[in-house]
């Protein structure tokens, strides 16, 4: 008698835990063959204006999640089969060698992995076997929304409103404790290297807020150090703004990406701290980003490739909006000559990482004062954050852009008010931009307005030791 066996096929969902496709398929079948493939055109591939798909930040955070994976498994008496290629063929050609009834896998929503899982499929049935679905990225369950996936509504406040009255949390799935030995012999094949991917390998820079250690073990140890050790959560309201160091917010991005932490897992964290020590606007506020991390996977959902197009869920895009890759360079660069922008753009260069805050200052810099067309920035993000994440990202871009969901037209950033706001002293445009470390505090934000005196007392000069102001900075004052 064949013995029922099935492919766990992970994806984003780098964890043991509260994984509901490996779960199903301890439960369907005799023996779980789990495998990853590192797909070719996300490794290899670029975006549609020319930068890596996968930039040498995440790429080593997913290789190190990997690593971390197999580690569990093995401890579990299991492996990680692990590929380089196109998933659909290589999942296709495992299932045919290993003689499987099922591929289990969580399913994702925008179009390029949704191509791939339905030519798997297709390709799957051709021989009598059949993928399973389950679900692996959200808070909720779209099952438990009290409206259909379509019927989203297109303002987060009351999305918020409506699931956070009737919808209850479900509780994290549990962790597997063992697994069957396989009976048939599969080759566990190597974890590539950066080096695989075209990427050299790197050292940290010494002045980015986080190390951040791709792999369950390491997200759900930060979870707890955010959370229990320091305690940190109890001012998370308060402190989420800050922009330098690991400690004014929780910088579980990467890990909730690429699932080595479950969302589920954070909430009942939160619970219970909130049971065990305290509860305030802090704790509930991080429950509240995990909301919007379940709002912008809806509207990919709802919308589909509208999140990526120019004109956004609203499809309304603005003529002035253009492809100028000269002014696109310069901010990439950090050298638009404004201070505040500058320094977060090196800062996401040199790490892969920058804080939501700055996020959304460079991007409206980018689109509302740049006039340049909000894709370019949202290809670059896609290619160098540590913590991409397709629907965050576009739908975060779609937002600050206006194309988006917000109720409030014409939303735009006062670049000089926000850098004095969240950036007073100048402390953190010192920190990435050492050649305005001699530039008191009451000029940091805006050098193009020293005299030429001013730059000479300074041993500083606007145009050769730093750049001229894209824009005129005077109609932020």
């Amino acid at each position: 008698m064949q013995t029922k066996r099935a492919i766990v096929w992970f994806r984003q969902d780098l964890r043991l835990h509260d994984n509901e496709a490996l779960l199903d398929a301890l439960t369907c079948a005799e023996e779980v063959v789990p495998v990853f493939v590192f797909d070719e055109r996300v490794f290899h591939g670029e975006t549609r204006f020319g930068f890596p798909k996968t930039g040498k930040f995440r790429a080593r955070f997913i290789i190190e999640s990997v690593h971390d994976l197999r580690a569990s498994l093995r401890a579990l008496g299991s492996e990680l089969i692990v590929r380089v290629g196109k998933p659909e063929e290589i999942l296709f050609e495992l299932a045919h060698q290993v003689k499987s009834s099922w591929i289990f896998c969580n399913r994702e929503r925008t179009q390029e992995e949704v191509d791939v899982q339905d030519v798997l499929e297709k390709k799957l049935w051709s021989i009598g076997q059949e993928m399973r679905f389950s679900r692996g990225k959200m808070l909720f369950y779209t099952a438990d929304l009290p409206f259909p996936v379509t019927h989203t509504p297109d303002i987060f406040s009351q999305f918020r409103k409506e699931v956070e009255r009737f919808v209850a949390i479900r509780h994290p799935l549990e962790r597997p404790e063992h697994f069957s030995p396989l009976s048939v012999r599969v080759e566990a094949g190597e974890i590539p290297t950066l080096n695989d991917f075209g990427h050299e390998d790197f050292e940290r820079d010494p002045r980015a807020a986080l190390y951040f250690k791709g792999g369950e073990t390491e997200g759900l140890r930060r979870l707890k150090y955010y959370i229990w050790d320091s305690e940190n959560l109890a001012s998370y309201k308060e402190t989420r703004n800050g922009m330098i160091g690991g400690d004014y917010s929780s910088k579980l991005s990467p890990w909730l990406a690429q699932g080595c932490v479950s969302p589920k897992m954070v909430y009942y964290e939160v619970k219970a701290f909130e049971a065990a020590r305290v509860e305030n606007e802090s704790t509930y506020w991080l429950l509240f980003e995990l909301l919007w991390r379940d709002f912008f996977r809806l509207m990919g959902k709802k919308h589909g490739n509208k999140i990526f197009q120019k004109g956004g869920t609203k499809e309304e895009e603005d003529t002035a909006w253009k492809n100028d890759f000269d002014l696109l360079q310069s901010w990439i660069d950090g050298e638009t000559g404004v201070p505040f922008i500058d320094a977060n753009m090196r800062e996401i260069k040199q790490t892969g990482f920058m804080s939501n805050r700055g996020r959304q200052n460079v991007a409206s810099f980018l689109v509302k004062d740049l006039e340049v067309n909000w894709q370019l920035g949202a290809a670059y993000f896609e290619s160098l954050l540590i913590d991409y994440d397709p629907c965050s990202n576009y739908g975060n871009w779609n937002y600050v852009a206006g194309v988006g969901s917000d109720p409030r037209e014409n939303r735009y950033f006062n670049i000089l008010t926000q850098a004095k706001r969240y950036d007073p002293h100048g402390e953190f445009i010192r920190l990435w931009l050492p050649e305005l470390s001699e530039v008191p505090e009451e000029k940091i934000h805006q050098p193009d307005t020293l005299s030429e005196l001013e730059q000479s007392n300074f041993h500083f000069k606007i145009g050769r030791d730093y750049p001229e102001a894209l824009v005129d900075t005077g109609k932020w004052n």
